[in-house]
């Protein structure tokens, strides 16, 4: 039975598909960065412009960071903590809502699928 995991090891073929997963989302969350400054900047407020590109891009470094480190334990309970600020970021700009939806769907199918593939690719005995 295939279960959830916020912290710990995962198998071979999960983590690498967490750590694609991650690696999309940096793009996107970036893409969504520069969208924030954008609107900002329209709205005549450069300063908080400034500050969403670098939250922004912060979010989008702990994507890569998450990323190299599926394989600790650790890794997934960054990965989870990006997830969430994925979602967050929909205050700022309302397609990150949609956007952060899809990337926990992807999340959390990657820990499911991934870990019946790694169950199945273990060995007996």
């Amino acid at each position: 039975m295939s279960r959830l995991v916020f912290y710990g090891r995962t198998g071979r073929f999960t983590w690498r598909m967490l750590a694609t997963v991650l690696a999309g989302q940096s793009i996107i969350i970036f893409f969504g960065a520069l969208v924030a400054r954008g609107t900002a900047i329209a709205q005549g407020d450069p300063a908080t412009a400034g500050r969403y590109l670098l939250v922004g891009s912060v979010i989008a470094a702990l994507c890569l960071l998450g990323a190299g480190l599926t394989r600790k334990p650790y890794g997934v309970t960054l990965g989870w903590l990006v997830q969430v600020l994925t979602l967050l970021a929909g205050f700022v700009v309302p397609m990150m809502f949609l956007a952060g939806l899809i990337f926990l769907a992807l999340w959390v199918t990657s820990l499911l699928k991934g870990g019946a593939v790694d169950r199945m690719q273990t060995p007996v005995g």
